[in-house]
């Protein structure tokens, strides 16, 4: 059975627990590796906008397209647990829209939802636990809002700037949100919010010291094919991999040597001469 949302709540560090792992996926094969690596929560991102549908931004993904790629990753049935983005506007219009559309995630197969935002987000938080639908945070720096901060910056720089993402933070906690991303901000901003929350924080860019981490499934296998954020580490170069596995392929079609006898099927024995 799947990790559960109650179950990764109850993974805070200073009680013990084991750092959580979470990363991307889109589809059914990248699941199926990602579950198999042991990592506790896969997050079909709106970063699919970016790394999987080519936009500049996560603001051109929709409702329909998240619960695509939701339906291929359960597909892998993974251990892990499954959370989903809801995109921009998905959530912003009203609580009976903010339901009517996780719900479209959960029935595409994910367990929980994650949407952005702090104290402005607590109505809604509230409305999808009335519905049953577990709700993970994310505060910091929200890609959602890069319009409005002016491009993807490091958040929380200042002492207000801070405070006010500890109130949010906490107002999405006590919502019943039962974890939250922490993005894009000095590590020992990190340190604070995971301190003075009672959920696990997941950071991506927070630090050392949150609850967990999250990477985006191609950068840290060197397919995004663009520059990745200070925060990324690559683990492997699997674009370059994929490059020379195809001009093998082309120089092997093109110069004759595919196929070959292994993959040609032999003649049957009425057809021979």
């Amino acid at each position: 059975m799947s990790l559960s949302a109650p179950e990764l709540r109850a993974r805070k560090r200073r009680l013990g627990a084991a750092p959580i792992v979470m990363v991307t996926a889109y589809d059914e094969p990248g699941a199926r590796y990602v579950d198999a690596a042991g990592v506790d929560a896969i997050l079909v991102g709106d970063s699919l906008a970016n790394v999987v549908l080519g936009h500049a931004d996560t603001l051109h993904v929709t409702v329909e397209e998240i619960a695509h790629h939701v339906r291929a990753v359960a597909a892998a049935r993974p251990q892990a647990h499954l959370v989903a983005d809801m995109p921009w506007l998905s959530y912003h219009l009203g609580v009976a829209d903010a339901v009517r559309n996780a719900a479209i995630l959960v029935r595409a197969g994910a367990q929980a939802v994650k949407l952005e935002g702090g104290r402005e987000r607590v109505e809604v938080v509230r409305a999808l636990l009335d519905a049953e639908i577990p709700v993970m945070g994310h505060v910091g720096l929200t890609p959602q809002s890069m319009l409005a901060f002016g491009g993807f910056k490091v958040q929380a720089r200042t002492r207000e700037a801070v405070d006010r993402l500890l109130e949010g933070a906490i107002a999405v906690q006590e919502a019943g949100a039962y974890a939250i991303v922490v993005e894009g901000v000095p590590g020992v901003v990190g340190t604070a919010v995971t301190e003075a929350l009672e959920v696990p924080t997941i950071g991506i860019g927070a630090g050392p010291d949150t609850d967990g981490q999250v990477l985006v499934f191609h950068d840290l296998l060197g397919l995004s094919g663009r520059p990745t954020a200070k925060f990324v580490r690559t683990y492997a170069d699997l674009g370059s991999a994929i490059t020379e596995a195809v001009t093998h392929y082309r120089d092997d079609v093109r110069e004759g040597r595919f196929p070959g006898p292994a993959e040609t099927y032999a003649t049957p024995a009425g057809l021979s001469e």
